[in-house]
């Protein structure tokens, strides 16, 4: 990854920032967030918002805001890099998100 890579995620509604907290922990939700301390080993620049925690981004992200609009929660988590959606309604493996980044 040669230049500098933003990529945003906009996770649904959940009780912390990564949703890996609680009795009851996902366990796609603690692959995805290792994956993004991947990512920032390499160099990626991400930013993580929570639907519960910072709805203001979701409404000013004028492209996440549409979207919602469009499809609903749904779409879910949004994955952005550079301000383009590449992802939706599923949390995109290792890979995947290397792929995203390139």
């Amino acid at each position: 990854m040669k230049n500098k890579v933003k990529l945003e995620v906009f996770d649904p509604a959940m009780c912390c920032s990564t949703g890996v907290c609680g009795s009851e922990v996902d366990p796609e939700l603690v692959r995805f967030a290792g994956d993004l301390e991947w990512l920032k080993g390499q160099g990626v620049e991400v930013i993580r918002y929570n639907l519960a925690q910072t709805p203001a981004q979701f409404v000013n992200t004028v492209l996440v805001r549409d979207t919602l609009m469009r499809e609903g929660n749904k779409c879910l988590p949004l994955i952005l890099v550079g301000g383009n959606i590449v992802s939706s309604a599923k949390y995109p493996t290792r890979e995947i998100l290397s792929g995203f980044c390139e």
